[in-house]
């Protein structure tokens, strides 16, 4: 286990425990409310995970290290900024899969760049705010953070590679 789910853990295992404290209908209210999560999430995280498992073995690990790995240098960081701008969907998506590159040989500088282009980029939000900011206000936000991705991959690369 390591920190950060020993963290969600204690602050869970204290949210149910306050819940407790508050009284029992509290906590079913809240039980309710875990239940109603997984209802709605479970299918999201196992397609995740069948995702993730599957392409653990399916993209040999030389491919990842040699495309994305720390001595990929500029390539891997554009390769892995492309990748990022491409991946649908949220955090709980885009999180684990990051974490399998980054086991399978990933360097920082790629992984750092995956996540950014993700977070800035990403082309499956771009319909939602060009109806909702306009098309002015998007391709401001696009061309300003342009060169981000990859300038925090080289960074994260000089830094921690």
């Amino acid at each position: 286990m390591d920190f950060g789910t020993a963290v969600v853990l204690i602050l869970a295992a204290a949210m149910v425990g306050i819940a407790y404290a508050r009284g029992g209908e509290v906590a079913a209210a809240g039980w309710r409310g875990v239940w109603r999560a997984v209802r709605d999430f479970l299918p999201l995280f196992l397609g995740i995970f069948i995702v993730i498992g599957f392409s653990e073995v399916l993209i040999p690990r030389e491919a990842i290290a040699r495309w994305l790995g720390p001595s990929s240098g500029w390539r891997g960081i554009l390769i892995a900024s492309g990748v990022g701008m491409l991946i649908p969907g949220g955090p709980f998506v885009s999180f684990p899969l990051v974490a399998m590159l980054y086991r399978a040989g990933a360097g920082i500088g790629a992984v750092v760049a995956f996540v950014t282009a993700w977070s800035l980029w990403s082309l499956t939000r771009l319909p939602l705010e060009f109806a909702l900011l306009g098309p002015r206000l998007m391709m401001a936000r696009l061309i300003s953070t342009l060169f981000m991705p990859p300038l925090a991959g080289w960074i994260a690369h000089l830094l921690f590679d």
